[in-house]
């Protein structure tokens, strides 16, 4: 049975790991191949660090580290919780938060330079609960395989970000007719350990930068920001991929075009306009900027690879649903490979951009092996696909159906 997504039933998409030590020798080799499990076949290396849950390592230079989607089960995410994508090397914490500082300049009536302290000062804090999300989330999930890291779904979280509305600090520099987009600057430094080179800048249209729930955030779940999460002061643009948010936010430069900062250019972040040959040689000319990140939806509960005891009749599920900029309509849930399907019970979102927390309770006919198959479907009707389709040379977009594998007896 070959996996949904993947040319390699033993690594990307099959229940692995973990999964394998909860159902134990049980199964014969190969038979949850289309359950998304972790990405290495043994089980991946997992994070050790002070004040971060065991998240599964999928690089070390730099850090990048995915939830398991089991510890996505929380209405709130915690902060130990949230994944870890870096680009650069990790700049050192503020001694004095209150002193960083960032600038904003280019198509503006009056460039502006704040602290932390003077942001707090003068502008009105607000709270939202958001879901941050990598643009590769998914990107195992690609046949051939795409480049880049081989996330599953865990490359996403919902915790509460306080901060000021960007859009205020905004009409305080007060932006020019020319004005057309933005670039986003962050203190980390490249990999080369080069000053000179930015490690990722990425910026968006001045219609999405002036969206009333982008903030400039200095706190989440209610605590400082974290250094490992861009403390002392993070850019916050939800909905579209989380390298637009620059972590350690120094700068946001206006600009008066496209921004052509590094990870905006060629296949970075971007998507085919025409659909192209799996594995073929991309044209840049043919792809666009990855904007508004598609419907996804994950089961929380149970656990990938999650034993019950003989005689269960039915298992009561739980997980979470977020489609970018748009609300989810509707989650299905499906036990028998998606021959039928049942709707699930989806709860409003607190404000917008909160990710939609979703709960069904399924029969089962007999003991045995099931597949729970969650199908997330948005407000334009768009509903997750079985494969991971419109292959890109890094492999954005992949939102394939979340499916973990349980046995019963």
């Amino acid at each position: 049975m070959k996996s949904s997504g993947t040319n390699d039933t033993s690594r990307r998409a099959v229940l692995t790991g973990v999964g394998l030590a909860a159902i134990g020798a049980t199964l014969p080799p190969g038979a949850a191949a289309l359950a998304q499990g972790t990405p290495a076949a043994k089980g991946p290396k997992l994070l050790e660090m002070e004040g971060k849950a065991r998240l599964a390592v999928l690089g070390d230079k730099p850090l990048v580290a995915e939830t398991q989607a089991e510890l996505m089960d929380d209405d709130v995410t915690p902060t130990d919780k949230l994944f870890v994508r870096n680009n650069g090397q990790t700049p050192d914490a503020a001694k004095e938060p209150d002193k960083w500082s960032f600038v904003i300049d280019g198509e503006v009536n009056n460039k502006v330079t704040l602290t932390l302290g003077e942001l707090k000062a003068k502008f009105k804090p607000v709270t939202r609960r958001m879901v941050l999300e990598c643009g590769g989330n998914g990107r195992s999930f690609f046949t051939p395989q795409a480049r880049g890291n081989q996330w599953t779904n865990g490359g996403a979280g919902c915790p509460e970000w306080t901060g000021v509305r960007l859009g205020d600090v905004l009409k305080a520099a007060g932006l020019k007719p020319s004005a057309k987009f933005s670039g986003h600057y962050g203190s980390d430094l490249h990999l080369s350990g080069d000053a000179s080179k930015p490690t990722v800048s990425r910026g968006v249209p001045i219609g999405k930068l002036m969206d009333e729930n982008n903030l400039i955030v200095f706190a989440m779940n209610g605590q400082p920001l974290p250094n490992i999460h861009g403390g002392p002061v993070r850019l916050f643009i939800p909905g579209w991929p989380g390298s637009v948010s620059a972590k350690w936010l120094n700068r946001i430069w206006i600009r008066d075009k496209e921004h052509d900062g590094p990870g905006m250019t060629e296949f970075s972040y971007r998507v085919a306009i025409k659909p192209m040959v799996p594995g073929a040689k991309g044209d840049p000319a043919n792809f666009r900027i990855l904007e508004s990140m598609p419907v996804r939806s994950i089961v929380t509960s149970p656990a990938n690879g999650t034993k019950l005891p003989a005689g269960t009749k039915e298992i009561k599920l739980r997980g979470a649903a977020w489609a970018g900029d748009l609300l989810v309509k509707q989650v299905d849930v499906s036990t028998d490979f998606g021959a039928t399907w049942t709707r699930a019970k989806l709860e409003k979102p607190k404000n917008r951009y909160d990710w939609q927390r979703w709960t069904a309770t399924v029969k089962l006919p007999a003991d045995g092996y099931y597949e729970i198959w969650t199908r997330g479907t948005d407000a334009k009707g768009v509903m997750q696909p079985h494969l991971a389709g419109f292959w890109n040379p890094q492999g954005y977009g992949g939102n394939a159906m979340h499916r973990v594998a349980v046995l019963v007896g």
